[in-house]
């Protein structure tokens, strides 16, 4: 490879700067393998929330209601893997960075499309991670919508991990095995980002891992601190929810509608549910619930077995307003129009007067203060 210009032999150019033995294939093979396993469990995870809180048409009806803590898992395995990610992120930038500086900077048109090709994954996964780590924070300080552009950055990303892969696949071949002679300090090297994402990883999991929660030093939530034991995301404050009207009444609309007020919610049949509260920032937490069965209502209303509805909530505006729930949660058992929560009545931020707790269901799509449950089909 023949040496750079005269005029470029400085900085980064000069020969010998970077004089790390670490800068070398085979520790950047080690890490891409870890590196590469964070990002496909945060994709597939990150796809399996997406299509339980946004799904196409299609597959609306067939989503299961079971298990109950499958959101849970999967949002909550999402946002951890997607924190290791970060340190392992800049562990294998850090092995490759030299690179950035070869003359010349492209030998042919594939190199150059190579090249121009990492640069996307690059820029995509570290966008990816940075705006998924703020949404954790739920600190949104970009113009464009986070939820529509995370999905379309993770396929990006994961697409140009599949191809910078298949490029490099006789490069990590040659340095899948570990080698006979071993490079000064890589082991130490391995180690120290081994502790880096065990540390992150340790004290972040707590807010969705029950039996982590003692560690849970770095993680924005506590998923035991708040009102009635929960944390909330959108207070009745913010909602402008706070004074509940003193006439206020369900509206029940289906073959034979109905009304109800808060007495006579009260005196049908109540039932019990632990189900979990799980947001797409990565926490979550169990509570007992109490109140009537969504199916109960929607027969007290003529609808048969197998109907979906409409839920619309009294908040003048927001974007999960009014959420739609297919028949296979209406007809579970576990879901509910709730009243109490962990043996009190809802308080304001928790949705009072009634709200739905279904299993298996973002936490924004559990809606609150309910005022109107319609049948759509």
């Amino acid at each position: 490879m023949p040496p750079p210009p005269e005029a470029l032999r400085r900085g980064p150019f000069r020969a010998g700067t970077f004089r790390s033995p670490l800068h070398e294939p085979r520790t950047t093979v080690v890490l891409g393998r870890w590196l590469g396993a964070a990002v496909l469990v945060c994709f597939l995870t990150g796809l399996a929330g997406h299509l339980l809180q946004d799904p196409p048409a299609w597959l609306s009806g067939v989503l299961p209601a079971r298990p109950v803590d499958g959101y849970r898992f999967t949002q909550g395995l999402h946002v951890v893997s997607g924190i290791a990610a970060i340190p392992l992120t800049g562990a294998k930038l850090w092995t490759v960075y030299p690179r950035l500086f070869e003359w010349p900077p492209a030998r042919s048109v594939l190199h150059a499309l190579e090249r121009l090709g990492i640069a996307v994954l690059v820029a995509a996964l570290l966008l990816e991670l940075f705006t998924g780590l703020l949404n954790t924070l739920q600190w949104y300080p970009w113009p464009f919508p986070f939820r529509q552009t995370h999905f379309w950055l993770g396929w990006l990303a994961t697409g140009g991990l599949l191809v910078h892969l298949a490029a490099k696949a006789p490069l990590i071949a040659r340095n899948w095995r570990r080698p006979q002679a071993s490079v000064p300090g890589r082991r130490a090297f391995l180690a120290s980002v081994t502790a880096a994402v065990g540390a992150v990883t340790l004290t972040t999991a707590g807010q969705t891992v029950p039996w982590l929660r003692g560690l849970d030093l770095l993680a924005p939530r506590r998923p035991d601190i708040g009102s009635q034991g929960l944390p909330v995301n959108r207070t009745a404050a913010q909602a402008g929810t706070v004074t509940v009207p003193a006439d206020w009444r369900l509206r029940v609309d289906g073959p034979q509608p109905y009304t109800l007020d808060l007495d006579d919610l009260a005196r049908l049949p109540q039932h019990d549910a632990v189900l979990p509260i799980a947001c797409v920032e990565g926490w979550s937490a169990s509570a007992r619930w109490t109140g009537v069965r969504l199916a109960d209502l929607l027969a007290l209303a003529g609808a048969p077995t197998g109907t979906a509805v409409r839920v619309t909530s009294l908040e003048a505006d927001g974007p999960y307003r009014v959420m739609e729930m297919p028949a296979q949660y209406v007809d579970d058992p576990l879901t509910l129009l709730a009243l109490r929560v962990n043996g009190e009545t809802l308080n304001a931020d928790h949705g009072f007067p009634a709200r739905i707790i279904a299993p298996n269901r973002p936490g924004v799509l559990q809606t609150k203060w309910v005022a109107r449950i319609e049948v759509v089909r």
